[in-house]
C-alpha cells in the first residue's frame, strides 16, 4: 500500500465514492497521533457537485484556471479539507495535567497542530489506496484563504493545512518532478551524529 502511494491529478468522474469508503477514510483519519490526544482537526467534506464546484471557484486564482492539472484535479467526486485548531492544543496543555497554564505558543518546537492534521490526511491517502482509490493531497493558496472561509463557514479557529481530492483514478500525467527521482536512504539518514557519514 505504501509503494503504491502517489498523488494522482485525474479521477473517473462517472464514479462516486460510496458513503462506506467515505466513512471508512474520515474514520482512519481520526486514528492518527496528536499530541496530547488534542484531536484538533477538523475535516468538511465536499460530496455534491456545486459544493466542488464553488470550492474549486473560491480556491482557484486567476492565474491557474483552464490548466490541465485543474481539469483532472476537478474531476474528483470527493473532497476533504483538513483543518487545524491551534486552540484545542493550547487549551490541552494548560489542563492540570500539563500544566503550561500561560497558554505560551512559544512552549511548541512546532505547531504540531499542523503536523497532527497532516498526519491524519495521510491516513486518509493510505486508507484511499488500500480501498482501490486515488489521493491527492494539495494547499489552498493563500491568498484564496479568506473566500474558502466565506464560501464554506469555516471558523477562524480553524486553519484549513491542506485539501484532499479522492476518487477512481483514471489516466494520469505523472508529475515531471517524479524525474528527480527518490533520495536513497544513505542521503537522508544520519545515524550518531549528523556531521558525519553514515
Amino acid at each position: 500500500m505504501i509503494r503504491r502511494r502517489r498523488m494522482v491529478r485525474n479521477y473517473d468522474p462517472t464514479r462516486a465514492v460510496p458513503a462506506e469508503l467515505v466513512s471508512r477514510l474520515l474514520e482512519h483519519a481520526i486514528r492518527a497521533p496528536s499530541a496530547g490526544f488534542s484531536q484538533g482537526w477538523g475535516f468538511l467534506v465536499l460530496e455534491d457537485a456545486a459544493d466542488r464546484e464553488l470550492f474549486w471557484q473560491v480556491t482557484t486564482p486567476p492565474e491557474a484556471a483552464g490548466s490541465s492539472w485543474l481539469d483532472g484535479m476537478r474531476r474528483a467526486p470527493l473532497i476533504v479539507v483538513a483543518h487545524s485548531n491551534r486552540d484545542a492544543y493550547l487549551d490541552r496543555y494548560a489542563e492540570p495535567d500539563k500544566g503550561w497554564t500561560d497558554r505560551d505558543e512559544a512552549r511548541w518546537p512546532v505547531p504540531y497542530w499542523h503536523i497532527d492534521a497532516g498526519m491524519a490526511s495521510l491516513l486518509m491517502l493510505l486508507s484511499a489506496v488500500d480501498a482501490g482509490l486515488a489521493g491527492c493531497f494539495f494547499g489552498i493558496p493563500p491568498e484564496c484563504t479568506a473566500s474558502y472561509r466565506n464560501a464554506f463557514g469555516v471558523p477562524s479557529a480553524f486553519t484549513p493545512v491542506g485539501a484532499i481530492s479522492i476518487g477512481y483514478p483514471a489516466p494520469d500525467v505523472r508529475s515531471p518532478s517524479l524525474k528527480r527521482g527518490r533520495k536513497p536512504v544513505d542521503e537522508v539518514v544520519h545515524r550518531s551524529r549528523w556531521d558525519r557519514p553514515d
